[in-house]
């Protein structure tokens, strides 16, 4: 099943961010690479596609996985928590329907 993950950034974070980037997007192409992620990308914390030192409001993955516990143990992995970059992470089941 599909499951939406959304990670919620906290304030002044950005440097953070920029220091776990490469293992967060090494976990995200392992499940690219295994078929099981639809999309994923970071929020802007402001309405521009390059927010500058403004960073980012959190990031939104929507990934396969056996169930939700297995979701939520995959989202609680994230080298953004263990930065300190995500405050929470919210996770619940998805259900594609267009395009």
């Amino acid at each position: 099943m599909w499951y939406a993950i959304e990670g919620h950034d906290g304030n002044d974070v950005l440097a953070q961010r920029l220091a776990a980037r490469g293992e967060h997007l090494s976990r995200l192409r392992d499940l690219r690479d295994q078929g099981r992620l639809l999309l994923a990308g970071p929020c802007p914390a402001i309405d521009a596609e390059d927010p500058g030192p403004a960073g980012f409001s959190g990031s939104i993955v929507i990934a396969e996985f056996d169930s939700l516990d297995a979701a939520r143990g995959w989202a609680q992995a994230d080298p953004y928590i263990a930065a300190g970059v995500y405050t929470h992470v919210d996770v619940r089941p998805f259900k594609p329907v267009l395009p």
